[in-house]
């Protein structure tokens, strides 16, 4: 006979004072259904029957008095209280990970893995290289540059600096600075653009990490969207504007680049280097510092990322 979970205030949580835990072993079995969304897989991942991983499962939620998990024919749909449950049981597995690798780490004084954008590390933060190691004297720096989105778990990285909207999940994430845009061209193919809608007649050059780019730029110039063609993307900004100096396309270059290649002649910007201004501050990218909440309470890493949000950049 099932037990009815019951709405009343269960025995091991207290009106006042801490609320006493439920079995540790459970919430691993926990975290991976929810990692999985499947009996099956969670068990495959910690070596046990998939009976044993529901009866782990059932056991938390006696514990607790709360229902977690539904069964729907032979798959499983997690209830709005274990979907709520999980972050927090995520961040907590998290802070163990952090920890554990924080004290078994042998080193003569602490490590911070920092990991840039490659246009950002050259442009904005080599300028500032001695600012940049008296913000943490006492540390190991071990800076890289990665153009892909960096997996601050999977890659180690205690903080990061990357090209984008903001809008990662599980980190935390600051905007530093925005980057916005000018369109490019060489100077004979701005010969065929006189207005917004004779972009569409010649190559557009897309950015690989943004789909988003030039439908937000295209919409704020009053361009109907087209799909467009993404038969070639360039994954870095260097790329994207050596490519429009070419002339295989209509470029977006960043501001600071834009205008020494307009000064030198190299490109042009057919509608006006104020073309994009009023743009939606949403629609405009940027770059943004990130890093998770066990790794910024490591006082090395919170002193660093504090230094980055001080900067004028």
């Amino acid at each position: 006979m099932k037990r009815k979970l019951s709405h009343s205030y269960p025995e091991n949580r207290p009106v006042s004072g801490r609320v006493r835990l439920p079995p540790l072993n459970a919430l691993k079995v926990f975290h991976a259904v929810v990692r999985h969304r499947s009996l099956v897989k969670a068990a495959e991942e910690l070596l046990v029957s998939p009976q044993a991983v529901g009866q782990q499962i059932r056991q938390l939620e006696e514990a607790i008095d709360v229902k977690l998990v539904e069964r729907e024919g032979r798959s499983i749909r997690l209830t709005d209280k274990a979907i709520a449950l999980s972050y927090h049981v995520r961040a907590g597995f998290d802070e163990f990970e952090e920890g554990i690798r924080r004290i078994t780490t042998v080193e003569d004084r602490p490590s911070i893995n920092f990991n840039v954008s490659p246009y950002f590390g050259t442009r904005y933060l080599m300028p500032r290289l001695a600012d940049f190691r008296k913000a943490v004297p006492d540390a190991e720096i071990v800076l890289t540059t990665l153009i892909d989105l960096v997996d601050l778990e999977r890659d180690e990285i205690d903080i990061a600096v990357q090209w984008g909207y903001g809008d990662r999940a599980g980190v935390q994430s600051r905007l530093l600075m925005r980057d916005p845009k000018v369109i490019c061209c060489r100077p004979d193919m701005a010969e065929k653009i006189h207005e917004p809608a004779d972009l569409l007649k010649v190559g557009l050059l897309q950015p690989s990490r943004s789909r988003r780019l030039w439908p937000d730029i295209l919409n704020h110039l009053g361009v109907q969207v087209p799909k467009l063609d993404r038969d070639i993307a360039f994954d870095d900004a260097a790329t994207m504007r050596r490519a429009a100096q070419q002339g295989l396309g209509v470029g977006l270059i960043s501001r600071i680049d834009a205008e020494e290649d307009i000064d030198a002649g190299r490109l042009v910007a057919p509608l006006g280097l104020d073309v994009l201004d009023g743009m939606a501050e949403e629609s405009i990218p940027g770059f943004y510092v990130m890093s998770t909440k066990p790794r910024l309470r490591v006082k090395p890493v919170a002193e660093l990322y504090r230094w980055l949000l001080d900067q004028q950049w």
